[in-house]
């Protein structure tokens, strides 16, 4: 087996941002020797490893590469543990997974990013999350110098990038927006990104399920745009209105007829709609949505743990539950209850037996 400690001293070196002089210092070696053993001329010796590991803070084998396989086995468990929790909105619990990767493997940059996400989300008020608030705070200096690192030093694109992103969002939502924009100033244009580019480079076989998995990219991409276009304030209400209806069309359409299967944001949508009709006085359609925001909302909580639909456009989509992530730990049908009928939009009717049978319904 080809040893690859040049590239791991190399890769951890950079890391912890020490130059190869630095290192050969601490080390009591010459700068041309720490070179050398980078670009794989030579090796170090071997009464110098356990030095270096400790520098770095790995073990010999990690660091001699000839135990990548256990590796992998390990980080892939922590990162299954992660999901776990994402999944049912353990917040604390994905950072506390985190932490303990981070502690074994403390430069394998996929449980780096995992622990920056979960400190990012832990500052989110759309959870069921009491302190927030104090979280921001208290994670900011950490979540940018994780971003930072990443951004600076991770060989893998897509994880950089995620983390570059992240990193940006956190200076707008601290209040350094002018720092947050000019970081996503440095992210590459949609036209360039892989999947405008890559087609070229297929094979035949690799065309048709590209194709299906850009057109689902696309519609979900579409769908949210117009959702959020329906959120502005300056759109009047009928327009959001249509806009809405123009989303659930864009379903039909894209699933030849049938439902979504996506039952979380069918019901947040219908919930939308009912508000917009609560607003506008047009009490028999909202109430109609209502009761259709309540069926996909308990929809979603009994969803199977993998799920199946086939289109014409998608061809065969298979869904699992596991995939689903969240930062509220309560069921859909409580978090409809508790929060998105909790809205102003709905105080004239709030307490008319109709909509009080539907609070009832779900649970209340």
């Amino acid at each position: 087996m080809k040893l690859q400690i040049g590239e791991n001293i190399k890769s951890l070196r950079k890391a912890a941002n020490i130059t190869q002089e630095t290192l050969a210092e601490m080390l009591g070696v010459s700068c041309q020797s720490v070179s050398r053993w980078e670009l794989g001329v030579c090796y170090p010796d071997m009464e110098l490893l356990p030095a270096i590991a400790q520098i770095f803070r790995c073990s010999t084998d990690s660091l001699l590469g000839i135990d990548d396989a256990t590796e992998k086995a390990k980080v892939n468990r922590y990162l299954e543990r992660f999901q776990a929790a994402i999944n049912k909105g353990k917040v604390q619990e994905c950072i506390d997974t985190a932490r303990e990767g981070v502690a074994e493997f403390p430069n394998n940059y996929a449980l780096l990013n995992k622990l920056m996400y979960a400190l990012f989300i832990s500052g989110d008020e759309d959870g069921n999350i009491p302190e927030w608030k104090e979280n921001m705070e208290k994670y900011d200096k950490e979540l940018v110098a994780l971003g930072e690192r990443i951004q600076k030093h991770c060989p893998d694109q897509d994880i950089r990038l995620e983390a570059t992103a992240r990193l940006a969002f956190q200076h707008v939502e601290m209040g350094r927006k002018d720092l947050g924009r000019s970081i996503y100033d440095t992210l590459p244009p949609k036209e360039l990104c892989r999947e405008n580019q890559i087609w070229w480079g297929l094979k035949e076989e690799e065309k048709l399920p590209f194709l299906r998995k850009e057109v689902l990219a696309d519609y979900e991409s579409l769908r949210g745009n117009i959702w959020m276009l329906s959120q502005q304030d300056r759109i009047p209400d009928q327009d959001a209105v249509m806009m809405i209806k123009k989303i659930f069309a864009l379903d039909n359409l894209v699933y030849d007829g049938k439902p979504s299967p996506d039952n979380w944001l069918t019901a947040r949508l219908q919930c939308d709609l009912s508000k917009l009709y609560a607003k506008l006085g047009l009490e028999q359609p909202m109430y109609e949505h209502l009761h259709l925001t309540a069926r996909a909302a308990k929809a979603f909580d009994l969803r199977p743990e993998r799920q199946t639909c086939t289109s014409l456009l998608l061809g065969d989509i298979e869904e699992k539950s596991i995939d689903f992530e969240t930062d509220d730990t309560r069921p859909l049908t409580e978090i409809m209850r508790d929060k998105w009928l909790s809205v102003s939009a709905f105080d004239p009717y709030r307490q008319e037996e109709p909509f009080r049978d539907l609070l009832r319904s779900l649970g209340a």
